[in-house]
C-alpha cells in the first residue's frame, strides 16, 4: 500500500513538473499565428487584428493573423485542427465551423475532439440588409416581396454553414418564405456583391454593412438579437418586426489544437480573458459593434456544445444539405 502510495505522489509530482515546464515555454519562441477562417475586411478579420496587436505587446511575441478563407471558415479550422501544438497556432474560431458546419456536411476536422476551447472572443448580432433596388424600406415589405415571388429572393452568406447561412435558413422557417441561399468565401466579398446588387440581401456583420446603410446604398431591415444593439437604436430586431423569440447572435471564440498541453492553453486564456478586459481594446470592439465575451476554458466548452445542439436542430428541420470543403 506504501509503495503504491509513493508511486502516485510520484507520478503527481512528474505531471506538476511537466505542466510547469510546458507553462515556462511560453509564449512560443517563434511568432504566433492567429488564424482566421474568412477573407481580410470583415468583422473577424478586424477584431481579430485589434486583439493580436494587443495581445503580441503583452506576452512579448510576434502575433501574426492568418486570413484562411473557403467553405465558410471550414478550410482554416481543419489547418488548426493539425497545427503545431505548442501554442505558436491560434485559432479565432466561429459559431459556424464550430458548431453548424458538422451537422451540414463531412468534415476533415471534428470540432469537439480535434480543437481545444481557449476563450470566448466577441459576439454580435447581424443586420438584415437589401439593397436599394428592392424598393423595400420594411422586414414586412421584404417578406411580402419574398413570398410575391418565390424563388426569386436570395441572401448573401459567408459560407455554407457560417452565422449568416444560419440565420437566413431560420428567417426561412419562422417567416414561411423560400430565399435562396448564396454562399461566398466570407463577409467582404458578400458585401460587394450586394453592394452591387448582384444578390437582394444579406445578414452582415453591423461593422461591415452600416457605412454603407449610413450612405443610403443598403436598406437596414432588422437585427437579429432579441434587443436592439446600443448602437443600433433606431433598427428593429427581427422579433419585433413580427417574429417573437428570433435570435441568432454571431460569435467569434479562441480555439487551438487539441493536443497543445493544458498549461499552454490555461495560459492562453489568462492572456486573452486579460486583452478582452483591457479597456481601450473593449472600446474599440465595442466601435466595431462587437461585444467582447471573455470566458473560462470550461464555459466556452459548455456554450460550443449548447449551440451545436440548436443549430443542428435546424439543419434537421430544414433538411440543409452541404458539401465537403
Amino acid at each position: 500500500m506504501k509503495r503504491r502510495t509513493l508511486l502516485h505522489t510520484a507520478v503527481l509530482a512528474s505531471a506538476t513538473l511537466s505542466g510547469l515546464s510546458q507553462a515556462q515555454d511560453f509564449p512560443p519562441k517563434k511568432a504566433v499565428t492567429m488564424v482566421v477562417g474568412f477573407a481580410a475586411g470583415g468583422a473577424a478579420d478586424a477584431a481579430a487584428r485589434l486583439i493580436a496587436k494587443k495581445l503580441g505587446e503583452n506576452i512579448g511575441q510576434t502575433v501574426v493573423v492568418e486570413n484562411k478563407g473557403g467553405a465558410g471558415g471550414n478550410i482554416a479550422h481543419g489547418q488548426v485542427a493539425n497545427a503545431a501544438t505548442d501554442g505558436s497556432v491560434i485559432l479565432f474560431g466561429s459559431v459556424g465551423p464550430l458548431t453548424i458546419a458538422p451537422h451540414l456536411m463531412k468534415l476533415t476536422y471534428d470540432p469537439f475532439k480535434d480543437l481545444a476551447p481557449i476563450s470566448g472572443g466577441v459576439n454580435f448580432p447581424n443586420v438584415l440588409v437589401a439593397h436599394k433596388g428592392t424598393g423595400v424600406k420594411t422586414l414586412k415589405e421584404f417578406v411580402a416581396l419574398a413570398k410575391k415571388k418565390p424563388g426569386s429572393v436570395d441572401y448573401a452568406s459567408s459560407g455554407a454553414g457560417s452565422a449568416s447561412h444560419l440565420a437566413g435558413e431560420l428567417f426561412n422557417q419562422r417567416a414561411g418564405v423560400e430565399m435562396v441561399h448564396v454562399p461566398y468565401k466570407g463577409g467582404a466579398p458578400a458585401l460587394q456583391d450586394l453592394l452591387g446588387e448582384r444578390v437582394t440581401s444579406y445578414f452582415a456583420a453591423p461593422p461591415t454593412a452600416m457605412p454603407h446603410v449610413e450612405t443610403g446604398k443598403l436598406i437596414p431591415l432588422a437585427t437579429t438579437g432579441l434587443t436592439r444593439p446600443a448602437y443600433l437604436p433606431h433598427i428593429p430586431t427581427v422579433a419585433e418586426a413580427g417574429y417573437p423569440g428570433f435570435e441568432a447572435l454571431n460569435w467569434y471564440a479562441f480555439v487551438g489544437p487539441a493536443k497543445t498541453p493544458a498549461a499552454i492553453l490555461d495560459r492562453w486564456n489568462l492572456e486573452i480573458v486579460k486583452v478582452l478586459g483591457d479597456e481601450e481594446v473593449k472600446k474599440a470592439l465595442q466601435q466595431h459593434g462587437l461585444t467582447p465575451q471573455p470566458t473560462t476554458r470550461q464555459e466556452l466548452g459548455a456554450f460550443m456544445k449548447k449551440e451545436s445542439e440548436q443549430w443542428g436542430k435546424v439543419v434537421r428541420e430544414r433538411r440543409l444539405q452541404g458539401s465537403t470543403p
